[in-house]
């Protein structure tokens, strides 16, 4: 009941006329407020219009000088009252609010595993710096595309090891990511069919609506106790899809200078079949990717396809504030009707 009495005289508080509380506000027509300006002007020009047309009569009343009464400044009360009221109704017409927008988004996620090749042949520099440090940059722009996406990573040479599961803490990813390196599998290799089979082991009991392993490699399957393609009709027993980026360029490719400083080039080949056949069992797509920017492109057309739905929902609570000027509007009136009808109205002018 207390509250309730505080709430009804809340508007008395001169705290409503101070600039913070003034700039915090949402004008619904702000461009009354310009009109603001011309009020007070408007009184001004009338003052003077009405010295210029008024007849005076001199008279002989007193002898000597009259002295300045500061009395006579109340003749100005009520039209100084009269204009605030004015300027008051303005600010209300004007129509203050205070806005709380909330946003809530929904979705259903996609569950994604990025399967990376780390073997020595990631280390070729026909990619700048090499192939290694150019697929963790793409993969960390597509991380960040992503929202409400549950997505692991496995990484693989010789051997294959989960490096994250399946998670929404996009901050671990970039860390999982940013910590990869050449030769942090001791057995060199490519065992792609062991490192599809530890993603889909960790995507089998997913009851996500779309479920996608991203593989990217440089090489054909030399390590390993599975078939790369006895893996991936697992993956599709699952519902998973299987996209494959077969990363680098065909041919004389530089390596990092030996001993004696001079550059070492090493002859590579795509094994792009068995990438293509994976791709096809998993009823994905292959992509070839021979520089960074077809890198990012071929992650792009994998961001397009497998896009997630988000919802997005509004909620808006509207608080006006007209009320609270409209009432010291109507207060300064009835004062300005109380001083019409006294003495300060008729105070004669000096």
């Amino acid at each position: 009941m207390l509250e309730s009495s505080a709430e009804t005289w809340d508007w008395l508080s001169l705290e409503w006329f101070s600039y913070n509380t003034l700039r915090s506000f949402d004008w619904v027509y702000p461009v009354v407020l310009y009109a603001l300006l011309l009020v007070p002007l408007i009184y001004v020009i009338k003052t003077w219009l009405r010295q210029k047309s008024r007849n005076k009569l001199d008279m002989a009343m007193f002898e000597g000088h009259i002295a300045w009464q500061w009395s006579s400044l109340l003749r100005f009360v009520p039209t100084l009252v009269f204009i605030l009221f004015i300027m008051l109704v303005l600010v209300a017409l004007a129509r203050p609010q205070r806005i709380n927008e909330q946003i809530e988004q929904s979705a259903e996620g996609i569950d994604i595993v990025l399967v990376l090749d780390v073997s020595g042949s990631m280390e070729l520099q026909d990619f700048k710096p090499n192939r290694l440090e150019v697929a963790k940059e793409v993969a960390l722009d597509f991380i960040n595309g992503r929202v409400q996406d549950r997505i692991g990573l496995v990484v693989f040479a010789g051997d294959a090891y989960s490096l994250a599961p399946l998670t929404t803490d996009y901050k671990l990813l970039r860390e999982s990511i940013n910590n990869i390196q050449l030769k942090m599998i001791p057995n060199d290799g490519t065992a792609i069919g062991s490192a599809l089979a530890v993603a889909v082991n960790r995507m089998r009991e997913s009851t996500a609506k779309s479920k996608v392993i991203i593989l990217i490699s440089d090489g054909e399957n030399t390590a390993g106790s599975l078939d790369p393609e006895m893996a991936a009709r697992l993956a599709a027993a699952y519902s998973i899809k299987l996209y494959s980026i077969g990363i680098g360029k065909d041919g004389q490719v530089a390596l990092d200078p030996d001993s004696t400083g001079k550059t070492v080039y090493i002859t590579t080949e795509l094994d792009e079949t068995s990438l293509k056949s994976i791709a096809e069992i998993g009823e994905g797509k292959f992509y070839r990717a021979d520089s960074k920017t077809a890198l990012q492109d071929v992650f792009q057309r994998i961001n397009t396809l497998e896009k997630t739905e988000i919802s997005v929902r509004r909620f808006r609570d509207t608080r006006d504030f007209y009320q609270v000027y409209l009432k010291w509007a109507l207060l300064l009136l009835l004062f300005w009707m109380f001083l019409k009808n006294t003495f300060v109205t008729n105070v004669l002018e000096d």
